[in-house]
């Protein structure tokens, strides 16, 4: 018989509420460790995703290559959450919000130390990695 595989469970590190520990994108996690919000890009066709996929629903080729999410993104919309899923409750009140980046978009929260009166659509923003008092990982986003 083989030898039994070790289950990687890397990606149980990640936000407040991990609702998947095993995933085919678990280096996410290790990119995030290392102070990088990273996303896939497919090597055959181009096409970009966050969050990051093993494979690509376009080409359906599954040559991906990591790459950075960097510099400003534009605020296209956000909303202040005054009601939240389960788990999230002890969280409120909040931000989420959608950043462009050109070829990609990213879903996320806005930090909290962002005043709320401070945000605009438009605005620029990056996205951070945000480590969470209970030692897990997310990412947010911070005025650029």
């Amino acid at each position: 018989m083989g030898e039994k595989k070790e289950l990687d469970e890397r990606f149980k590190k990640f936000g407040t509420v991990s609702f998947t520990s095993v995933t085919k994108v678990n280096d996410f996690i290790d990119h995030l460790e290392a102070g990088r919000v990273t996303g896939t890009r497919c090597g055959d066709c181009g096409l970009t995703f966050f969050p990051p996929r093993a494979d690509c629903c376009q080409c359906l080729g599954s040559n991906m290559k990591w790459f950075e999410v960097s510099g400003p993104g534009k605020l296209v919309t956000y909303s202040r959450l005054e009601y939240a899923p389960t788990g999230f409750g002890d969280d409120l009140p909040y931000c989420i919000a959608v950043l462009d980046y050109g070829d990609f978009k990213v879903f996320g929260r806005i930090a909290g130390d962002v005043p709320e009166e401070e945000i605009s659509v438009g605005m620029a923003m990056k996205t951070v990695v945000s480590e969470l008092p209970n030692k897990r990982l997310n990412y947010v986003f911070q005025k650029a």
